[in-house]
């Protein structure tokens, strides 16, 4: 049986589900976090150059942190300009960091696998992803570190896991059982990334409630799509939310 339309929109409850915070998917793999007071996080800033995202969400009023999973066009696109721009701590791989700080980034917060720490009242935690990290930089692809993720805890303790570009990898159990993480954003498109087949399988590994699909639809040969997900985790408690890019989950 198919499901109800709402229910690839939005999951139950979704009015608790973030305690006040709001996650809004500005297409491919950039997400902005408002916080339950009001601070806005931006992961993976590539807006002005992405086709998926919507022209009025290119542009920010303030960013108070910048989370960057790897050194892709596709995620680190915007960040020098916006981090010059509005002046965030920014977080990455120490790797990342250095490149960030040769062009003139100057707030930058280095970790690794692992490491935790705490900016603009959000607990950050950096975990593994299963992808690579180059950096293309004047025509040459330098050295980025390894790709992550990140466990998002806001200030009402509600944790958001932000996979980055990954295959599936038998440690997001631990991921799950270590964070326990209400929303996890997982990848779908294939060919870079995981698709809908091995999404489902990261999906019961992780065991989050709601899950976000992302990195799919931007261009032709990410093929995956979120309503393939569902149907392969209809027999799981999770629920997918399917957003358009623009859209929110509370």
């Amino acid at each position: 049986m198919s499901p109800k339309p709402s229910a690839l929109r939005q999951p139950k409850a979704s009015a608790e589900l973030l305690g006040g915070a709001v996650l809004t998917w500005l297409g491919h793999s950039t997400f902005k976090i408002l916080t339950p007071t009001g601070k806005t996080v931006l992961v993976d800033p590539w807006v002005m150059n992405n086709p998926a995202c919507p022209p009025e969400h290119r542009r920010f009023q303030s960013i108070d942190l910048m989370l960057i999973t790897h050194g892709h066009f596709d995620h680190i696109g915007d960040a020098v300009e916006l981090a010059k721009l509005h002046k965030p701590p920014v977080v990455a791989i120490y790797e990342t960091c250095h490149w960030l700080g040769s062009k003139g980034v100057q707030n930058a917060f280095p970790m690794n696998k692992g490491g935790s720490q705490t900016l603009a009242g959000v607990r950050v935690t950096m975990v593994h992803a299963d992808h690579s990290c180059g950096i293309l930089d004047d025509g040459k692809i330098v050295y980025g570190g390894e790709a992550v993720g990140y466990v998002i805890e806001l200030e009402n303790g509600i944790r958001i896991y932000h996979a980055g570009d990954t295959n599936v990898f038998g440690d997001m159990k631990m991921i799950g059982e270590l964070y326990q993480p209400e929303v996890a954003c997982l990848p779908i498109g294939d060919l870079f990334t995981m698709s809908p087949k091995e999404a489902a399988l990261a999906v019961r590994l992780i065991g989050a409630r709601t899950v976000v699909p992302m990195h799919h639809g931007t261009f032709p040969a990410l093929t995956g799509r979120p309503e393939a997900l569902q149907a392969l985790v209809r027999d799981t408690a999770a629920e997918v939310a399917i957003l358009k890019p623009g859209e929110s989950l509370r």
